[in-house]
């Protein structure tokens, strides 16, 4: 199988990083495939031109993407400045269907993908998510379940309009392309935050108020487990320690990653970014540098095992957390990805929040390949 055709670029203006992907993705384009195209939100307003610029050099009518604050290349990351990624996947079109924007229910979704659906099963998504939207977890959550499949993705991230594409340019909620069980993938999940302590077990809470867990005040709890330097001043624990909701059935100890809102002190009280449940469990994590490091080659000597196959090429999604933010300046988190996976093209971007399966994730880099 054909590798997949990817270009990326930087460039002085929006148009200037489009005319370098065309330059770069040659003359030689198959005559039919799906595009895939990520541009930095220092272009975002100028997305409806480039995706047409793209589409009359191409010949490609079919393209999915988003607009990211960051987006991912092979060995490279964009910040800061007008970039754009693109990959044409060489699919037969039968095998894929690009959907429009869910922003409710699943209604109109199913009435125009159904029979599609019925006639290529699709169990595999690639979506794209509007964080404005309060909805998009359900939605996500009723989109696997429909598909009776595994979805990937994330939320748009820009610092004006987070738009997506999906065929055309849109915003408001989840679009995408489904993909039949004819195009084959391999997809993992790795985690930047690390379990600092044992599971417990919520035994008093209210909305997304930690009160007891196994019985006791939760902030006790909590400060044992931090250790006494961060516990004398609470005020250091944002962005370094988390809540962790294992995923119910994982087979692989898999966990939600949850920020701590706001603490009680009077009380014995906290306050999580998430809704909660009396008699779910709960860890405790720290964000880890050195640790996320080796989840992530980890992670891609797996997903790479699994392919089998030479990747034809890979998408991957990221959080904004994650990258400088993390792993160094010189685009080190998509340059070790480069150096296990090998020179395959990917593209993808940084998120505000990653799609894996049927859940919305935080602090994590979703990887998929295409073997």
């Amino acid at each position: 199988m054909t590798r997949f055709h990817f270009a990326h670029a930087g460039g002085t203006n929006g148009e200037a990083a489009i005319e370098a992907c065309i330059e770069r993705l040659g003359p030689t384009l198959p005559p039919q495939g799906l595009g895939m195209l990520y541009v930095t939100d220092a272009i975002g307003d100028h997305l409806p031109a480039a995706l047409e610029r793209l589409k009359r050099a191409t010949g490609i009518d079919e393209w999915v993407g988003s607009v990211g604050i960051g987006i991912c290349a092979t060995g490279r990351e964009y910040f800061d400045e007008p970039a754009a990624a693109v990959m044409i996947a060489d699919l037969d079109q039968t095998s894929y269907r690009v959907f429009q924007t869910i922003r409710d229910d699943l209604g109109e979704f199913s009435r125009d993908n159904g029979a599609w659906i019925a006639r290529a099963p699709a169990r595999f998504g690639v979506v794209h998510a509007d964080p404005r939207n309060q909805r998009t977890g359900d939605i996500v959550a009723d989109l696997a379940e429909e598909l009776d499949g595994f979805l990937v993705g994330g939320l748009s991230s820009s610092r004006a309009v987070p738009a997506q594409i999906a065929g055309g340019v849109t915003e408001g909620g989840v679009s995408g392309v489904l993909l039949s069980e004819t195009v084959a993938v391999a997809t993992a999940l790795s985690q930047s935050c690390m379990p600092i302590g044992p599971s417990h077990e919520i035994t008093d809470c209210r909305a997304n108020i930690l009160i007891e867990l196994d019985g006791r005040p939760a902030l006790e709890v909590f400060k044992e487990e931090i250790g006494e330097e961060l516990a004398s001043d609470l005020r250091r624990v944002g962005g370094l320690i988390f809540a962790a909701l294992p995923v119910a059935a994982s087979d692989t100890g898999d966990y939600l990653v949850r920020n701590i809102v706001g603490f009680d002190v009077d009380r014995g009280l906290i306050g999580i970014g998430e809704l909660v449940e009396r008699g779910t469990q709960l860890q405790f994590c720290r964000r880890d540098a050195a640790a996320a490091e080796h989840d992530l080659g980890r992670m891609v000597e797996s997903v790479k095992r699994r392919a089998g196959a030479e990747p034809r090429g890979a998408l991957y999604f990221t959080c904004l957390a994650r990258g400088p933010n993390m792993f160094g300046e010189a685009s080190e988190e998509l340059r070790l990805i480069e150096r296990t996976l090998g020179d395959v093209p990917l593209v993808g971007f940084f998120c505000n929040g990653e799609i894996s399966h049927n859940r919305l994730y935080g602090y994590t880099g979703v990887l998929t390949l295409f073997p």
